[in-house]
């Protein structure tokens, strides 16, 4: 037979009770000591010259000269039984009334712990409730501003990140979904009219091949991309000196586009941390830059340090970005004005996010006065 569970209600009224018992055990203690010190010692009288001594007996009468120790005597004999019996009674009743009141105050713990840990059941059993489908429920707790309502309100901040966090995976699954079928129903589309054409010739199947090729190479990005997100978000399990120059100028060096003029200034500067993910990092930014910009423009690549931190800024001269949506960039298949379809995959900045969240570094997004957009990095040093 398994034993009772001790709950925290009980834990607290044992608690409260053992407090009871100990502090009305030291206070009987004391009252006794005080009432022990204060009873009265046999009194005496001497005449004037000091040299008569008096009793006064039990019965009224008073013993003088000889008789006066043996009256004493019997005198302090029946104020030690007094006293005796008086303390001996005390203790008995103190000891009884202390008793029963600490079987009291074990039911008295009882209801007050209760009632204290009556927002902590309704935090338990609210808390229980709420599943993945309901994250919106909160615990709203009200009264007293105390420890139960502040753990309350964690809570409530609690479920709001969890709903968040759920909302945006949700969306991510979904967008994701669509970005990928729509590359597989073009391919099963050219497909399916190439083997309409009962005649099909070499060029027209080279040409299906071709788009074939082409939408799969699409789904590859695509899928390198969610996993390189997937990856940064995962956080880092290695850090390493990387060489920020170096790897801007590299991702300049491999993505010229015509009517693009990109302009670098590389200075010192070394990160600390995954070289792949800083890589990723540096080619999206560099891409971003070049692909949202106009006929003519130009993108600028800089690197340096800065009070213990590597910099890395990518500026462009591409549309007007709109202040309140330049949040929604960093947002997996997110594009400027809302939308979904355009160049690009739509998931470079979440990754360049996600990389710098992963190494604890900072990012600051600003839209240029003329068009266009200055993405500002700052990695941990190495």
């Amino acid at each position: 037979m398994s034993a009772p569970r001790r709950t925290v209600r009980l834990r607290l009224a044992l608690l409260y009770s053992g407090l009871f018992l100990v502090s009305g055990v030291g206070l009987l203690l004391v009252t006794y000591l005080l009432l022990a010190s204060g009873f009265p010692v046999v009194q005496l009288r001497t005449d004037v010259d000091g040299v008569s001594r008096i009793c006064a007996r039990q019965d009224g009468t008073v013993a003088l000269g000889g008789e006066f120790a043996a009256c004493a005597a019997d005198a302090r004999a029946l104020l030690d039984a007094q006293r005796a019996e008086t303390m001996r009674r005390f203790l008995l009743q103190g000891g009884i009334a202390l008793a029963i009141m600490t079987v009291g105050s074990v039911g008295l713990g009882w209801l007050v712990a209760g009632r204290v840990l009556r927002p902590l059941r309704t935090i338990t059993a609210t808390t229980r409730r709420i599943s993945a489908n309901d994250l919106h429920q909160r615990l709203a707790m009200t009264g007293r501003r105390d420890e139960l309502t502040e753990l309350g309100d964690t809570v409530d901040g609690l479920l709001a990140r969890l709903e968040s966090a759920f909302t945006a995976q949700r969306q991510f699954v979904a967008n994701a979904s669509h970005e990928l079928r729509t590359p597989l129903a073009r391919q099963r589309t050219v497909l399916e009219v190439a083997l309409a054409d009962p005649t099909p010739s070499v060029a027209a199947l080279q040409a299906v091949c071709r788009r074939v090729l082409a939408a799969g190479e699409q789904q590859e990005r695509l899928i390198e991309a969610l996993l390189t997100l997937a990856r940064s978000e995962r956080g880092l399990d290695r850090r390493e000196p990387v060489d920020l120059p170096a790897i801007a100028a590299g991702a300049v060096r491999a993505r010229q586009v015509p009517g693009r003029r990109v302009l670098v200034r590389l200075d010192a500067a070394t990160a600390l941390g995954d070289t792949r993910l800083i890589e990723r990092m540096v080619v999206n930014l560099v891409d971003n830059a070049l692909l949202h910009n106009v006929d003519g423009g130009t993108v600028e690549v800089t690197t340096g340090a800065r009070a213990g931190a590597a910099v890395l800024a990518v500026a462009n001269t591409g549309p007007v970005v709109p202040p309140e949506q330049l949040d929604q960039l960093f947002h997996p298949f997110t594009r400027l004005a809302g939308e979904r379809t355009g160049e690009g995959l739509g998931l470079g900045l979440p990754i360049v996010a996600a990389v710098v969240t992963a190494h604890g570094g900072r990012l600051d997004a600003r839209p240029q006065a003329g068009g266009g957009l200055r993405v500002e990095v700052e990695l941990p040093a190495g």
